[in-house]
């Protein structure tokens, strides 16, 4: 992600509408474009996808992702 500014969330604002990765405390990884994201980084992807161990579980359209279950969000 470009470094757009000195916090956190203005750099998540910066990759609103493209794809980002969300590490999960479950080990599962998220792929999908960012919607929307507030104070608690809680996240909504859309054309999202799960992946576990790199290998594609399923397809999930749009989601909701609480931000106490991110461990690392990733420009894809």
């Amino acid at each position: 992600m470009e470094d757009t500014g000195s916090r956190p969330l203005d750099t998540l604002n910066a990759a609103r509408n493209k794809t980002i990765m969300l590490d999960l405390k479950n080990g599962y990884r998220y792929v999908g474009k960012l919607k929307a994201f507030d104070i608690h980084i809680n996240i909504v992807l859309d054309n999202a996808e799960e992946l576990h161990n790199g290998e594609l579980k399923r397809k999930l359209g749009t989601v909701f992702v609480r931000g106490d279950t991110i461990t690392i969000i990733t420009p894809a």
